[in-house]
């Protein structure tokens, strides 16, 4: 079985952005994926777009929060440890980004591992 993976994608107001996000998270086909959307109460059409999705996002919470790390924190409340982040923000869509992430983890010999993704979907 392959590891669990956790993505939380943090939002306020990010209708223009927001939908693109989710497609390229969920087309990863990664196996074992668990995605958090993390809303601040968006004014714009924001949550209309994310419910479109309702049935690909584990976690879609919408309430005030007090910013970027708050807003994280609320996808992971301390309860879980997490093994790995991943920061993708290149805009495209690698279908096999996540299986390179677990690779790179499963070769580090370090608890936290931290991947940014180029433009061009690679890390």
């Amino acid at each position: 079985m392959q590891p669990k993976i956790s993505i939380i994608t943090i939002t306020f107001n990010s209708a223009k952005t927001v939908e693109e996000t989710i497609k390229s998270v969920v087309s990863q086909g990664y196996p074992n994926l668990e995605y958090l959307i993390i809303d601040g109460a968006s004014k714009d059409n924001t949550l209309e777009i994310v419910n479109k999705y309702k049935d690909q996002i584990a976690v879609i919470s919408s309430e005030p929060d007090k910013g970027i790390s708050d807003a994280f924190n609320k996808g992971n409340p301390g309860l879980l440890d997490p093994s790995g982040t991943i920061d993708i923000n290149s805009g495209k869509t690698n279908l096999q980004v996540l299986q390179e992430f677990v690779n790179s983890f499963n070769s580090a010999s370090q608890n936290l591992l931290t991947v940014k993704v180029t433009p061009n979907g690679t890390i």
